[in-house]
């Protein structure tokens, strides 16, 4: 579908998807899901090795914004303790010495592999959300001239587009094209940000797995592509960094 700038007289939407260059499969589902579907933009991840898989493929194509996903660490639900637990960790998120280098190493890394800063900031889980890690973040944010999702950006974030509980529980109606349409029909006025995880394998270790394929599935469904159509959605990217950044 074509993409177009925002309209904020009527309803314009990003549909991004997370964990862009964490794996081969995630990549290939991102750029099926963008190429084939409703994709407008991708976060991404700098600290796995298929990152520069993802980098080659973004600059190959106008119209898609890249954004960095921050990566701090993934937490599962444990019915057993009742609690999150680890399924890895990168630094403790409550040492904000820690937390502060390893968001502006990744920032850096972000500049050094795209040569440029990112169009928007999110996080792994929205580990962003919380402090320490949110003031930094805002921080580094400032510094990059970017947006940060439900933080400090001009788009309302949306993340109703997902096969789980916010335990972990599996709930394969929420990525149904049926439910992706009905999402669509109550989008409201303005910008709107819908994320998304499409990948075409589980080539990777996640909590969220094979709810990824039948995302791409949905994502690239004709039916949701010609309500957005019917519906008169913009699907738009974030638009480009307002200032030139250097690692």
């Amino acid at each position: 579908m074509s993409v177009s700038g925002a309209d904020e007289s009527g309803r314009s939407l990003i549909v991004n998807a997370d964990d862009f260059g964490q794996s081969h499969g995630i990549n290939q589902g991102v750029a099926i899901a963008h190429t084939d579907g409703i994709v407008t933009s991708a976060s991404m991840m700098v600290r796995w090795p298929a990152v520069s898989e993802a980098v080659v493929w973004a600059r190959a194509r106008s119209g898609f914004s890249l954004g960095l996903h921050l990566d701090l660490g993934e937490w599962r639900y444990d019915v057993a303790t009742f609690s999150w637990v680890p399924v890895y960790e990168v630094v403790p998120l409550d040492n904000a010495e820690l937390v502060y280098a390893e968001v502006r190493a990744q920032c850096d890394r972000f500049v050094e592999l795209v040569g440029r800063g990112p169009t928007h900031i999110d996080s792994h889980q929205h580990v962003h959300l919380r402090e320490p890690m949110r003031a930094i973040v805002l921080e580094e944010a400032a510094r990059l001239g970017a947006p940060v999702r439900s933080a400090a950006s001009p788009a309302c974030y949306s993340g109703a587009f997902y096969g789980q509980s916010s335990e972990g529980w599996p709930v394969p109606a929420a990525i149904q094209p049926e439910a992706l349409i009905a999402l669509l029909e109550k989008l409201p006025p303005g910008l709107t940000e819908l994320g998304c995880h499409p990948a075409t394998e589980v080539d990777f270790t996640t909590m969220y797995r094979d709810e990824r394929m039948q995302e791409l599935s949905t994502l690239t469904d004709p039916a949701v592509q010609a309500a957005a159509r019917r519906l008169g959605i913009k699907l738009v990217p974030f638009p480009e960094p307002n200032r030139t950044v250097t690692a």
